[in-house]
């Protein structure tokens, strides 16, 4: 009984920490995104007000509502794989699922969980995306317009801007839409940019927090203070998103594309095309956001989960 318990614990704590994780974080989500897959935003400041001008608060919180559903159910799902892992790696190497994990224990588990991740987390992101990319201008180049109008005078088009048409009223549609377009395969497109994103940054997540969880521990034999697990959890979460920048980029461009009209065939495609038409820097493009909003989310994210876990195992 006590086993099952701790078992539904991590799940819960989970639940509760993505919850608070996804408020504080989906403003500046939504400013990553358009960066990254956007067009016409010179940096973060640019896009911050060029949202905030034509679409004001409300659209720092566009397609919030799904992640808010969704994402609670994601986070719970890794937390709970992940120290669940943990448990079974040291019940099967020590004889105690509550020995201490050493590095390469966490590397694994975290690993594992990064991989895990993926079939729920790409269709997750790859909704809010399309969400949060609907007042972008449709560009000429993917809906391959000729730009002839009926008198034969040749208008050279760059973009269309078509604020009122939006291609999904929710998230539901979105979904549908989806499913009925692009079939199953639809919703998982990027997939394998987030395994190269997800696999190597669960482990610079989770493997920071716990270095600094024990650095900033009075002595290895006490908990560590509210603080410094907000501490832990706020410097692991900008570490993990600022290295994860690149390939972050390449899943958010694959998954805003096909909107309209695929423009990228694949991973490889998509680095290439990205690096011929903007070069090298559009890898990190969103890297300041992402270092920025990776603090406050993944510290609430921690600090939540490591309190509630506390407070259900007090119970």
């Amino acid at each position: 009984m006590q086993n099952s318990k701790s078992f539904l614990d991590d799940f819960l704590a989970g639940w509760i920490g993505g919850a608070s994780s996804v408020v504080v974080g989906h403003p500046l989500d939504t400013v990553k995104t358009r960066l990254q897959a956007g067009k016409g935003y010179k940096n973060s400041l640019h896009c911050v007000l060029s949202i905030y001008r034509k679409e004001t608060v409300t659209g720092f919180f566009k397609g919030m509502s799904f992640p808010l559903a969704s994402i609670t159910v994601y986070n719970s799902v890794v937390f709970g794989f992940f120290s669940n892992t943990q448990r079974l790696i040291s019940k099967y190497r020590y004889g105690n699922e509550l020995h201490p994990c050493g590095m390469l224990d966490l590397t694994v588990a975290s690993m594992l969980t990064g991989l895990m991740s993926v079939g729920l987390g790409a269709p997750v992101d790859l909704v809010k995306i399309r969400l949060q990319m609907q007042t972008q201008n449709v560009l000429a180049e993917n809906l391959h317009l000729a730009g002839n109008v009926s008198n034969g005078t040749n208008i050279p088009l760059r973009s269309v801007d078509i604020p009122s048409q939006r291609l999904y009223r929710g998230p539901i549609h979105c979904i549908s839409s989806i499913l009925q377009t692009e079939g199953l395969q639809g919703l998982y497109r990027g997939a394998g940019a987030m395994i190269l994103r997800d696999v190597p940054g669960y482990m610079l997540y989770f493997i920071p927090y716990t270095i600094f969880c024990d650095m900033l521990r009075p002595d290895a034999t006490s908990s560590p203070h509210p603080c410094s697990i907000w501490l832990a959890g706020g410097l692991a979460g900008s570490i993990s998103w600022v290295t994860a920048t690149p390939a972050d980029v390449v899943k958010s461009r694959m998954q805003a594309d096909a909107q309209l009209q695929r423009k990228y065939k694949g991973i490889l495609h998509c680095i290439i095309h990205s690096y011929k038409t903007e070069g090298a820097q559009v890898f990190f493009r969103g890297a300041s956001v992402n270092a920025i909003r990776g603090f406050p989310m993944s510290a609430t994210m921690f600090l939540t989960y490591e309190l509630s876990l506390q407070f259900f195992r007090s119970l």
